[in-house]
């Protein structure tokens, strides 16, 4: 089995990111992001990106980091969430925001990665959503037409990868980082720990290694967006 690229500085890993790609950023919230990816490509400059993501982070935090330095020109999500700069730079006119509703986001994610350009789907119709768009009717019910979405580059999270690019996430980090590998034309898998290939039981694999081109191991601080705890009695 094919070796991939393993890197050692988050900064080489993304260092072929350039001004205009479009990328997609793994996570839910700041479940499952690959924080350090995301620092990297803060410290590297790069604008005028078209990010792919659930959701922009927060203010402080993941995505919100390249939103506070104006690096991102257009997100693609589905959830605005605690992000105050985010609804002020959309506001102001500043960011090119197109919402989709989360599960038509998850499948123009997935259908990218298999190859599929184009689907119909029930959500939006009657919406503005569907204002622009194509509906067709399939017995007797209106469906909307969505295009795939595909990405210049995938940053995603893993628990656990090996050295053949075999990657197993954990619990609800298991979000939109799968769909994502495969809907990448290079995808870099910031992982927590990286193992010899054979250690990973192939049944335990959830994204396979021919999606990955390149990977790096790497800590994370797994902040929390919202602390919500049980008030004492």
């Amino acid at each position: 089995m094919q070796m991939k690229t393993i890197y050692t500085s988050f900064e080489e890993a993304v260092k072929n990111i350039q001004d205009g790609s479009t990328i997609m950023v793994g996570g839910f919230g700041l479940v499952g992001i690959p924080e350090n990816l995301i620092l990297a490509l803060v410290n590297s400059r790069v604008k005028h990106l078209t990010v792919i993501s659930n959701n922009c982070g927060v203010d402080d935090w993941g995505l919100g980091l390249l939103l506070k330095n104006k690096q991102i020109d257009k997100m693609i999500g589905s959830y605005v969430g605690e992000n105050k700069e985010f609804e002020r730079q959309v506001l102001a006119g500043e960011l090119e925001v197109e919402l989709t509703p989360q599960g038509t986001l998850a499948e123009r994610i997935r259908a990218g990665g298999a190859g599929i350009p184009a689907f119909y789907t029930p959500a939006g119709v009657g919406t503005p959503i569907a204002e622009a768009g194509e509906i067709r009717v399939f017995n007797d019910k209106e469906y909307l037409l969505q295009t795939a979405l595909k990405a210049d580059f995938s940053l995603i999270r893993a628990a656990v990868g090996d050295d053949a690019g075999n990657l197993v996430y954990n619990k609800t980090a298991r979000n939109f980082n799968p769909m994502m590998a495969a809907a990448g034309k290079v995808t870099i898998a910031e992982v927590e720990q990286l193992v010899e290939t054979g250690s990973i039981d192939p049944d335990h694999v959830h994204t396979p290694g021919i999606y990955v081109q390149a990977m790096i191991e790497g800590k994370q601080e797994k902040r929390i967006e919202r602390l919500t705890v049980r008030q004492e009695i």
